[in-house]
């Protein structure tokens, strides 16, 4: 019991810091971003929003008891994380980051499960 606590307390902060920064880093680096999203094809005007949904849902799920708003961000960030990996791979370059943050976020979230948090 005691080591699901500390798996889940590790894997959860060192996954939703780094989150917490990446959205920082995109409202402070945004021209620097324009040219990453253009080369995914994916619109610019996605970097603000998902700024903001990184840090608000890194914030959920470290402090709010309400587990339906904990389920709905994992979800949010587990879909974020499938679809930077295959924006990675359509474009011919391997990038492990996503690879590394979608294993944390899984589990954090069963070892969540496990501790009864």
């Amino acid at each position: 019991m005691i080591r699901n606590k500390y798996v889940y307390w590790i894997s959860t902060i060192s996954l939703f810091s780094m989150l917490i920064l990446t959205g920082i880093f995109y409202m402070v680096y945004y021209e620097k971003l324009v040219i990453y999203f253009e080369s995914y094809g994916y619109p610019i005007y996605l970097i603000y929003p998902l700024a903001i949904a990184k840090i608000m849902g890194s914030i959920v799920i470290l402090f709010y008891k309400n587990s339906l708003l904990k389920k709905l961000a994992y979800a949010g960030f587990l879909f974020n994380f499938i679809l930077a990996f295959f924006a990675h791979v359509m474009i011919g370059e391997f990038d492990p980051f996503p690879t590394i943050f979608m294993i944390l976020l899984l589990i954090s979230y069963f070892s969540e499960e496990k501790t009864g948090r």
